[in-house]
Parts: C-alpha cells; sequence; structure tokens
C-alpha cells in the first residue's frame, strides 16, 4: 500500500502535468492555428515552455527540493525531458502521418511524455532526496 506522502507526491504530480499540459497545448496550439507555424517547430517552443514550468513546480512544490540546486539535478532533468521530448514529437508526427489531426496527435503525444517524466523525475533526477535536501538512507 501506498504511504500517504506518496499518494500526495502522485497527486502534486498529476496536478503540475495538468498544468504543463495546459501550458504546452495552449502555446501548441496558439503557434499552429494563430500563427501558422508548422507542427514540429511549435512543438519545441511549446514542450519548451511546458519543460520550464515543469522543473520549477515538480522541484520546489512536488517533491519539495530544499537542497541548492546542481548541476547534475538539471543535467538529469534536461536528459529525462529530452527523451520524453523525442517520444512525443515521434508520436505526434506519426500519428499526423497516418491522417490525424494535429490537435489530437499531440493529446496522444501528451500520454507518452508525462508517463517517461513522471518515472524519469521519480527514480532518477528527484531519487531519494528527503525535504530537507538531505539523501534518504
Amino acid at each position: 500500500m501506498l504511504r500517504l506522502s506518496e499518494i500526495k507526491k502522485m497527486a502534486k504530480y498529476a496536478l503540475v502535468g495538468g498544468l504543463n499540459t495546459g501550458v504546452d497545448f495552449a502555446v501548441f496550439v496558439t503557434l499552429v492555428y494563430a500563427s501558422g507555424f508548422g507542427s514540429a517547430l511549435a512543438q519545441t517552443i511549446s514542450y519548451a515552455a511546458g519543460v520550464v514550468n515543469s522543473y520549477l513546480l515538480n522541484r520546489y512544490w512536488t517533491f519539495e527540493m530544499k537542497a541548492k540546486r546542481s548541476y547534475a539535478e538539471l543535467a538529469r532533468f534536461i536528459a529525462i525531458n529530452v527523451l520524453s521530448f523525442a517520444a512525443a514529437t515521434a508520436v505526434l508526427l506519426g500519428l499526423e502521418a497516418l491522417g490525424a489531426e494535429s490537435a489530437l496527435a499531440k493529446l496522444v503525444s501528451v500520454a507518452f511524455s508525462m508517463t517517461i517524466n513522471y518515472m524519469g523525475f521519480r527514480l532518477w533526477v528527484f531519487r531519494g532526496m528527503e525535504a530537507d535536501g538531505k539523501r534518504a538512507h
């Protein structure tokens, strides 16, 4: 059974994920439909906006990191997001190539990226850190 602290962390992650998705999706749709950007460029810009939001909210609110940011933590965060971005973009462009509408393809790609991100953040980026910044034993 999950501990209450883990359930709270998952709930916070879900809320942050919803906000990230909203930022990403709103920027993507605005760029594609209102500004005429191609899907690949819009995906890059919108995903970057979501990543900045994600890092700040997940670090300080979801995982309650109090320790000073390290370059290693930031590098791990970026690595997970690069992997997630590649997977999401492949799904997005693959579905569009099969005839799916851009907005629907984007929504499906979000499910892939959210799964990769949570697992990466929880198991690698913010793993084993207590709220006071000390390693858990």
